[in-house]
């Protein structure tokens, strides 16, 4: 447990180390409003599954059999159905905006009935609608879902990985194109984070790479960068080029002070603009232990008592105290992380300590618990 806390801070105090922020291009940190995938869900069966389908519990499954047999022209009552070796499953995927029919794409598939498992199933031709009700793609086969689940009998079992949600690599097929927004004659550049420094170093970058430091790119907000496209861009493909050409240019994006903590795995992730404030942390381990020695009874002699055992419980609580470390005022993540080193916590009482100091007003970041 502390090799594991010390290779946390250890990753800590190098990024608080370097003082230059990393340049990132562009399409790493925006999108082209207009421009966005284009979801599409469907209701399919997936069929061969060895005995892990759906039981009886999922009445819609025998009846979405039956509806299938019917359409091959076998009519079967849905009453004498028993599909263990099929699963009822929802389909989804994302079109790119600059899709076309033909293109593959990759499809998720997830159980919706009393299935346990997915594996070595294939799925059925299913429609793909959207959001209008149009059909947009077609998926259908094997599914992959990286693990296993073995039943041994007996209530014995071994699953590794979730094995009622797969994918299918390239199952869907694009039968037609969702429509697109007009662009318009401004094109405008949405933030993956809204950030109002980011947004203006943005709009500053585009300014002096493409157009020569005039001002024709402005941040309108932290979300948007908006972006009135040039005459010279007005023309067939243009917009394209002018997208091309903004997608290399770097930028070196602002991020918000901020700790994010994940209590179900203990993971705590601090960035490197984090700063705490005069503050003094004590942090102490309290350990019970719970022992049970069993005693012989004997009666007394020539008595009519019985030879029995007796569980003695004892209570033994121990309580172990680091001591006390100053944090002094602006401490960067590096002096925190070596403060908390020295006191021995473990990644669960990190959790603590770190909403303790955010209580208490020393913690200068947002605290962000998943």
């Amino acid at each position: 447990m502390r090799n594991a806390l010390n290779f946390v801070w250890l990753s800590a105090i190098f990024l608080a180390g370097g003082t230059a922020a990393v340049p990132v291009r562009v399409k790493d940190l925006v999108r082209v409003q207009g421009m966005e995938a284009f979801p599409v869900t469907g209701y399919g069966l997936v069929v061969g599954l060895d005995r892990t389908g759906d039981r009886n519990g999922a009445a819609f499954t025998a009846q979405s059999v039956a509806n299938m047999l019917q359409h091959f022209g076998i009519s079967v009552p849905k009453e004498r159905i028993r599909p263990r070796n099929v699963a009822a499953v929802m389909v989804t995927a994302s079109l790119p905006p600059s899709v076309r029919p033909g293109n593959r794409v990759d499809v998720v598939v997830a159980s919706m009935g009393d299935a346990r498992s997915l594996e070595g199933g294939t799925l059925l031709m299913t429609p793909l609608v959207g959001r209008d009700g149009e059909v947009y793609a077609y998926a259908q086969g094997p599914i992959s879902i990286g693990g296993f689940n073995v039943e041994a009998g007996m209530g014995e079992r071994l699953r590794r990985n979730y094995t009622l949600v797969g994918r299918v690599p390239g199952g869907g097929m694009v039968e037609r194109v969702p429509k697109l927004r007009p662009l318009g004659d401004t094109l405008t550049l949405v933030l993956h984070r809204p950030d109002f420094t980011t947004a203006v170093r943005i709009a500053e970058a585009i300014n002096l790479s493409l157009f020569g430091g005039s001002k024709v790119a402005v941040a309108s907000d932290a979300g948007t960068v908006a972006l009135p496209i040039p005459p010279k861009y007005r023309v067939e493909g243009g917009v394209v080029e002018l997208i091309a050409a903004l997608e290399p240019v770097e930028v070196e994006p602002d991020e918000v002070a901020r700790v994010v903590i994940n209590e179900r795995t203990g993971t705590v992730v601090v960035g490197q603009h984090v700063r705490v404030s005069d503050a003094a942390v004590a942090h102490e381990n309290l350990t019970i232990r719970i022992g049970v020695t069993p005693v012989i009874s004997q009666p007394l002699p020539f008595s009519r008592g019985q030879t029995v055992v007796v569980p003695e419980v004892q209570i033994a609580a121990e309580t172990q105290v680091a001591g006390i470390s100053a944090l002094p005022a602006s401490a960067t993540v590096g002096d925190l992380a070596k403060a908390l080193n020295a006191l021995g916590v473990s990644p669960r009482d990190l959790i603590a300590i770190f909403q303790a100091l955010k209580e208490a007003g020393a913690l200068k970041a947002e605290l962000v618990i998943m």
